[in-house]
């Protein structure tokens, strides 16, 4: 599977399109959807394997590893993801590899910001996005979580600042950038609550923003060229 998804994200997202720097679509993103619904009950994220080890080493009465359903997984059937604020921001809950702890996230978000590569007004607006649809959810009594937890679980805070961000398939207009982020957001949080049979909606959030993006982006440049234009006839007359 490993091997399959490597060589779909380099020949078929990259390479088709012209090489690095020409992709549409993040070839992450893109790997793992292709894995998702090829191997779809290995890919479901449902359960997931956690390591445990006795204290200190003694009395190893402990097995070595068990498999745990997710918190996603949780509200995906209608409860609650029976996890601390704490715990999920420290990454103390079961979880894919990198999306557990919002604060290595975070630190990871500054390291972006700091060298220039992740655009702030992407990471934000992913937030932003999120939060609306989440109050919105909250409010009619659709999820059972509150709407700031959602921002913490899952791929969310992960996808927003490592996914969302890549400047490559990302929009390249400043004002797009926040209309790419918020969309990104808001579909996360659609996915999740309103598809009961996949408890995750970032992976699909972020292909979707991708395909988006070209789009934005022409709108926002045909808007400007449109005022510039108009401002230049006024100025003639």
């Amino acid at each position: 599977m490993l091997a399959l998804a490597c060589a779909f994200a380099v020949i078929v997202c990259k390479e088709i399109f012209g090489g690095t720097g020409m992709n549409i679509f993040n070839p992450a993103i893109a790997a793992r959807m292709f894995l998702f619904f090829s191997y779809p009950s290995k890919m479901t994220g449902d359960t997931i394997w956690v390591a445990q080890e006795s204290i200190f080493g003694l009395g190893n009465t402990l097995p070595d590893g068990f498999t745990a359903a997710t918190p996603l997984a949780h509200i995906g059937q209608g409860a609650e993801a029976g996890y601390s604020m704490a715990d999920m921001i420290l990454g103390f809950i079961p979880g894919s590899i990198g999306e557990t702890s919002v604060i290595a996230i975070a630190l990871g978000a500054i390291l972006l910001l700091w060298t220039g590569i992740a655009s702030w007004k992407t990471m934000l607006s992913v937030f932003c996005g999120g939060t609306v649809l989440g109050l919105i959810f909250t409010a009619t009594g659709s999820t059972p979580i509150p709407w700031y937890e959602h921002l913490v679980l899952g791929g969310f805070a992960f996808g927003a600042v490592f996914m969302a961000t890549d400047p490559v398939t990302s929009c390249r207009t400043e004002t797009g950038k926040y209309i790419y982020g918020f969309i990104i957001g808001a579909m996360a949080i659609i996915i999740r609550v309103m598809n009961g049979g996949y408890p995750e909606g970032m992976m699909l959030a972020i292909f979707f923003g991708n395909m988006c993006a070209p789009m934005i982006d022409h709108f926002i440049v045909e808007r400007n060229i449109s005022k510039r234009l108009n401002r230049s006839k006024g100025v003639k007359e």
